[in-house]
């Protein structure tokens, strides 16, 4: 059991030394002597717990998302209704931003068209947030006369490919006031078309 514990040390450590220099050097510095060196251990201890560099760069992808994802569903469970659901999502976005979190999954995905077969499993990582987006929007929608015009199921892989276009577009110019008035944009729009078709959505707020 104390053998199976320090592994786990060593591992959550290596992925550590990894999210950190992807934030600070990019995909490009992302090398295993650079991890190594920031988590102040053997390079050799990178193969041995994860056989390649590129396994270690998807754990350290899992991390970040996984803790992501916690805190999206926590935030979005209470949720009812579609302005109040971009509300929250607008906010969401800019912790993705300050927390580093963007700045690993756009340099992953930079890299990846060079680094062989890391493309896939990113792709594959974002599935489950397509399901959240699926889930939210359901329940977004559940009293409001917008949901006779949204195909939900159709809808929430577009809307997870134009969220992360938002994010790779911040990243690279630095500017995320775009993004920022695009949630509150589309907030406006869905609240007028409520009125067109019915009335304001009674369920804007949390529950």
């Amino acid at each position: 059991m104390a053998v199976e514990t320090k592994s786990a040390d060593t591992k959550d450590r290596i992925i550590d030394a990894a999210l950190q220099t992807l934030r600070e050097e990019g995909f490009a510095g992302t090398s295993a002597r650079a991890i190594a060196d920031n988590g102040d251990f053997n390079q050799a201890l990178i193969f041995y717990h994860f056989g390649s560099l590129n396994d270690l760069l998807i754990a350290a992808l899992d991390k970040t998302s996984d803790a992501r994802m916690i805190r999206y569903r926590d935030a979005l469970a209470g949720v009812r209704g579609l302005p109040a659901t971009l509300r929250i999502a607008g906010e969401l976005y800019a912790e993705d931003q300050s927390d580093g979190h963007i700045t690993i999954l756009c340099e992953l995905v930079a890299g990846s068209a060079t680094a062989k077969g890391l493309g896939p499993q990113i792709v594959r990582r974002l599935e489950p947030w397509v399901e959240l987006t699926e889930d939210t929007l359901t329940r977004a929608l559940a009293r409001s006369p917008l949901r006779r015009l949204i195909p939900v199921k159709e809808v929430s892989y577009p809307i997870v490919a134009t969220y992360l276009g938002m994010e790779l577009l911040a990243h690279l110019d630095g500017d995320h006031s775009k993004a920022d008035a695009a949630f509150d944009t589309a907030t406006k729009i869905t609240n007028r078309l409520g009125r067109l078709l019915g009335g304001r959505d009674k369920a804007a707020g949390r529950r």
